[in-house]
Protein backbone atom coordinates (compact mmCIF):
# COMPACT_ATOMS: atom_id res chain seq x y z
CA UNK A 1 0.00 0.00 0.00
CA UNK A 2 1.73 3.15 -1.18
CA UNK A 3 1.40 6.55 0.47
CA UNK A 4 -0.59 7.86 -2.50
CA UNK A 5 -3.28 5.21 -2.08
CA UNK A 6 -4.33 6.64 1.26
CA UNK A 7 -5.25 9.91 -0.43
CA UNK A 8 -7.75 8.14 -2.70
CA UNK A 9 -9.94 6.97 0.21
CA UNK A 10 -11.14 10.37 1.42
CA UNK A 11 -14.69 9.09 2.01
CA UNK A 12 -13.46 6.49 4.54
CA UNK A 13 -10.99 8.64 6.45
CA UNK A 14 -11.09 8.80 10.26
CA UNK A 15 -9.86 12.13 11.65
CA UNK A 16 -11.14 11.97 15.24
CA UNK A 17 -8.08 11.61 17.47
CA UNK A 18 -10.08 9.75 20.09
CA UNK A 19 -11.24 7.22 17.49
CA UNK A 20 -7.76 6.89 15.99
CA UNK A 21 -6.26 6.14 19.42
CA UNK A 22 -9.00 3.61 20.18
CA UNK A 23 -8.46 1.77 16.88
CA UNK A 24 -4.67 1.68 17.27
CA UNK A 25 -4.99 0.42 20.84
CA UNK A 26 -7.31 -2.38 19.75
CA UNK A 27 -4.92 -3.38 16.97
CA UNK A 28 -2.10 -3.57 19.51
CA UNK A 29 -4.12 -5.39 22.17
CA UNK A 30 -5.26 -8.03 19.66
CA UNK A 31 -1.68 -8.50 18.42
CA UNK A 32 -2.73 -7.83 14.82
CA UNK A 33 0.13 -8.02 12.34
CA UNK A 34 0.92 -4.78 10.51
CA UNK A 35 2.40 -4.71 6.98
CA UNK A 36 4.81 -1.80 6.89
CA UNK A 37 5.90 -0.68 3.42
CA UNK A 38 9.30 0.95 3.38
CA UNK A 39 9.95 1.33 -0.34
CA UNK A 40 6.74 0.03 -1.88
CA UNK A 41 5.73 -3.61 -2.21
CA UNK A 42 9.35 -4.62 -2.85
CA UNK A 43 10.39 -3.78 0.73
CA UNK A 44 7.86 -4.88 3.35
CA UNK A 45 8.34 -5.41 7.08
CA UNK A 46 5.76 -7.32 9.11
CA UNK A 47 5.51 -5.69 12.51
CA UNK A 48 3.04 -5.03 15.33
CA UNK A 49 1.98 -2.17 17.59
CA UNK A 50 3.75 -2.43 20.94
CA UNK A 51 2.53 0.71 22.65
CA UNK A 52 0.80 4.05 22.26
CA UNK A 53 1.62 7.22 24.20
CA UNK A 54 -0.76 10.09 23.34
CA UNK A 55 1.07 12.50 25.69
CA UNK A 56 4.27 12.31 23.65
CA UNK A 57 2.39 11.65 20.37
CA UNK A 58 4.28 8.37 19.98
CA UNK A 59 3.33 5.11 18.31
CA UNK A 60 5.72 2.25 19.14
CA UNK A 61 6.23 -0.51 16.56
CA UNK A 62 8.26 -3.70 16.75
CA UNK A 63 11.54 -3.52 14.85
CA UNK A 64 12.56 -5.64 11.86
CA UNK A 65 14.77 -8.59 12.71
CA UNK A 66 16.76 -7.77 9.56
CA UNK A 67 19.36 -5.15 10.49
CA UNK A 68 19.63 -3.70 6.98
CA UNK A 69 15.85 -3.40 6.73
CA UNK A 70 15.72 -1.78 10.17
CA UNK A 71 18.17 0.86 8.91
CA UNK A 72 15.98 1.46 5.85
CA UNK A 73 12.96 1.90 8.14
CA UNK A 74 14.79 4.58 10.12
CA UNK A 75 15.96 6.32 6.94
CA UNK A 76 12.45 6.60 5.49
CA UNK A 77 10.56 9.89 6.07
CA UNK A 78 7.30 7.99 6.39
CA UNK A 79 6.01 4.42 6.26
CA UNK A 80 2.76 3.09 4.84
CA UNK A 81 1.05 0.65 7.20
CA UNK A 82 -1.76 -1.77 6.56
CA UNK A 83 -3.54 -4.07 9.00
CA UNK A 84 -7.03 -5.31 9.83
CA UNK A 85 -9.34 -5.21 12.81
CA UNK A 86 -12.47 -7.36 13.01
CA UNK A 87 -12.30 -7.96 9.24
CA UNK A 88 -12.00 -4.23 8.56
CA UNK A 89 -8.95 -3.05 6.64
CA UNK A 90 -7.00 -0.23 8.35
CA UNK A 91 -4.49 1.97 6.51
CA UNK A 92 -2.31 4.66 8.05
CA UNK A 93 1.01 6.49 7.68
CA UNK A 94 3.78 6.28 10.27
CA UNK A 95 5.67 9.57 10.02
CA UNK A 96 9.13 10.42 11.35
CA UNK A 97 10.34 6.90 12.29
CA UNK A 98 13.14 6.78 14.85
CA UNK A 99 14.83 4.18 17.03
CA UNK A 100 14.00 3.99 20.73
CA UNK A 101 14.62 1.69 23.66
CA UNK A 102 11.40 -0.05 24.67
CA UNK A 103 11.40 -2.32 27.71
CA UNK A 104 15.07 -3.12 27.23
CA UNK A 105 14.86 -3.82 23.50
CA UNK A 106 15.20 -1.77 20.34
CA UNK A 107 11.92 -0.63 18.79
CA UNK A 108 10.69 1.91 16.25
CA UNK A 109 8.76 5.00 17.29
CA UNK A 110 6.68 7.13 14.94
CA UNK A 111 4.23 10.00 15.25
CA UNK A 112 0.64 8.99 15.94
CA UNK A 113 -1.15 9.44 12.59
CA UNK A 114 -3.43 12.46 12.24
CA UNK A 115 -5.84 10.34 10.20
CA UNK A 116 -6.33 6.77 9.08
CA UNK A 117 -8.52 4.96 6.59
CA UNK A 118 -11.01 2.30 7.62
CA UNK A 119 -12.39 0.14 4.82
CA UNK A 120 -15.20 -2.35 5.09
CA UNK A 121 -14.75 -5.48 2.96
CA UNK A 122 -17.23 -4.13 0.41
CA UNK A 123 -15.06 -1.14 -0.42
CA UNK A 124 -12.11 -3.17 -1.68
CA UNK A 125 -13.78 -6.38 -2.84
CA UNK A 126 -12.86 -7.11 -6.46
CA UNK A 127 -15.62 -7.98 -8.90
CA UNK A 128 -14.78 -10.16 -11.91
CA UNK A 129 -15.71 -8.74 -15.28
CA UNK A 130 -18.68 -10.34 -17.10
CA UNK A 131 -17.53 -12.29 -20.15
CA UNK A 132 -20.70 -11.40 -22.06
CA UNK A 133 -20.18 -7.64 -21.75
CA UNK A 134 -16.43 -6.93 -21.44
CA UNK A 135 -15.18 -3.53 -20.32
CA UNK A 136 -12.32 -1.91 -22.20
CA UNK A 137 -9.53 0.21 -20.77
CA UNK A 138 -7.86 2.83 -22.98
CA UNK A 139 -4.31 3.21 -21.71
CA UNK A 140 -2.25 6.18 -23.03
CA UNK A 141 1.27 4.96 -23.79
CA UNK A 142 4.50 6.88 -23.17
CA UNK A 143 6.94 7.52 -26.01
CA UNK A 144 9.20 4.66 -24.92
CA UNK A 145 6.31 2.27 -25.62
CA UNK A 146 5.60 3.79 -29.00
CA UNK A 147 3.16 6.51 -27.95
CA UNK A 148 -0.51 6.46 -28.87
CA UNK A 149 -2.75 4.27 -26.76
CA UNK A 150 -3.59 0.63 -26.15
CA UNK A 151 -7.09 -0.78 -25.64
CA UNK A 152 -7.17 -3.79 -23.32
CA UNK A 153 -9.93 -5.74 -21.53
CA UNK A 154 -10.52 -5.47 -17.79
CA UNK A 155 -10.19 -8.60 -15.65
CA UNK A 156 -11.66 -7.21 -12.42
CA UNK A 157 -12.52 -3.96 -10.67
CA UNK A 158 -12.75 -2.58 -7.13
CA UNK A 159 -12.95 0.85 -5.54
CA UNK A 160 -9.18 0.72 -5.12
CA UNK A 161 -8.14 -0.29 -8.62
CA UNK A 162 -8.45 -2.69 -11.53
CA UNK A 163 -6.69 -5.55 -13.25
CA UNK A 164 -6.41 -5.75 -17.02
CA UNK A 165 -5.24 -8.37 -19.49
CA UNK A 166 -2.54 -7.87 -22.11
CA UNK A 167 -3.62 -10.82 -24.23
CA UNK A 168 -1.19 -10.04 -27.07
CA UNK A 169 1.81 -9.22 -24.84
CA UNK A 170 1.95 -5.89 -26.64
CA UNK A 171 2.92 -3.85 -23.57
CA UNK A 172 6.04 -5.76 -22.67
CA UNK A 173 7.08 -5.95 -19.03
CA UNK A 174 5.77 -2.72 -17.54
CA UNK A 175 7.77 -1.72 -14.49
CA UNK A 176 6.07 -2.12 -11.14
CA UNK A 177 5.35 1.40 -9.93
CA UNK A 178 4.91 2.86 -13.42
CA UNK A 179 2.06 5.38 -13.55
CA UNK A 180 -0.20 6.14 -16.51
CA UNK A 181 -2.26 9.32 -16.50
CA UNK A 182 -5.57 9.93 -18.26
CA UNK A 183 -6.65 6.29 -18.48
CA UNK A 184 -10.27 5.81 -19.53
CA UNK A 185 -12.78 3.12 -18.55
CA UNK A 186 -16.13 2.99 -20.31
CA UNK A 187 -18.46 1.35 -17.79
CA UNK A 188 -21.71 0.04 -19.34
CA UNK A 189 -24.87 1.84 -18.12
CA UNK A 190 -22.72 4.08 -15.89
CA UNK A 191 -20.44 6.12 -18.12
CA UNK A 192 -16.76 6.90 -18.53
CA UNK A 193 -14.23 6.98 -15.70
CA UNK A 194 -10.94 8.82 -16.20
CA UNK A 195 -8.15 8.17 -13.71
CA UNK A 196 -4.45 7.60 -13.26
CA UNK A 197 -3.26 4.02 -12.81
CA UNK A 198 -0.17 2.75 -11.03
CA UNK A 199 1.07 -0.74 -11.94
CA UNK A 200 1.27 -2.75 -8.69
CA UNK A 201 1.88 -6.29 -9.91
CA UNK A 202 2.14 -8.40 -13.06
CA UNK A 203 1.61 -12.09 -13.67
CA UNK A 204 1.84 -14.30 -16.75
CA UNK A 205 -1.22 -16.52 -17.18
CA UNK A 206 -2.12 -19.33 -19.58
CA UNK A 207 -5.39 -18.87 -21.45
CA UNK A 208 -7.84 -21.61 -22.41
CA UNK A 209 -6.28 -21.74 -25.89
CA UNK A 210 -2.89 -22.44 -24.23
CA UNK A 211 -1.55 -19.02 -25.24
CA UNK A 212 0.24 -16.86 -22.70
CA UNK A 213 -1.11 -13.47 -21.61
CA UNK A 214 -0.04 -11.02 -18.92
CA UNK A 215 -2.30 -9.78 -16.16
CA UNK A 216 -1.50 -6.37 -14.66
CA UNK A 217 -2.89 -5.29 -11.29
CA UNK A 218 -3.30 -1.51 -10.94
CA UNK A 219 -4.18 1.01 -8.26
CA UNK A 220 -6.21 4.15 -8.96
CA UNK A 221 -4.18 7.34 -8.49
CA UNK A 222 -5.66 10.82 -8.27
CA UNK A 223 -9.17 9.57 -8.92
CA UNK A 224 -11.90 12.17 -8.31
CA UNK A 225 -14.88 11.62 -6.03
CA UNK A 226 -17.21 11.63 -9.02
CA UNK A 227 -15.21 9.00 -10.87
CA UNK A 228 -14.90 6.89 -7.72
CA UNK A 229 -18.69 7.15 -7.25
CA UNK A 230 -19.15 5.83 -10.81
CA UNK A 231 -16.86 2.90 -10.05
CA UNK A 232 -18.92 2.08 -6.94
CA UNK A 233 -22.13 2.42 -8.96
CA UNK A 234 -20.82 -0.04 -11.54
CA UNK A 235 -19.71 -2.53 -8.84
CA UNK A 236 -23.20 -2.33 -7.29
CA UNK A 237 -24.69 -2.99 -10.75
CA UNK A 238 -22.48 -6.09 -11.19
CA UNK A 239 -23.49 -7.33 -7.73
CA UNK A 240 -27.18 -6.96 -8.55
CA UNK A 241 -26.76 -8.85 -11.83
CA UNK A 242 -24.80 -11.61 -10.13
CA UNK A 243 -27.40 -11.95 -7.36
CA UNK A 244 -30.18 -12.10 -9.95
CA UNK A 245 -28.37 -14.91 -11.80
CA UNK A 246 -27.89 -16.83 -8.55
CA UNK A 247 -31.57 -16.38 -7.65
CA UNK A 248 -32.54 -17.66 -11.08
CA UNK A 249 -30.34 -20.71 -10.67
CA UNK A 250 -31.89 -21.36 -7.28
Amino acid sequence: MSNSELDNWHDYRVVSRREILALLRQIGEKNQLVRMLINGEADVCVTSILDLDPDSDTLVLDRSIDRDQHRRVLAAPRLSCETSLDKIRILFKAENPREIDYEGSVAVAADIPESLVRLQRREFYRMQMPVSNPVKLVLPLPDELGGGSATVPLADISCGGIAFMDNKLALGELAIGSTFEGCRLDLPDVGPVVTGLEIRNAQDVTLLNNKTARRFGCMFTGISRGNLANVQKYITKLERERNARLAGLG
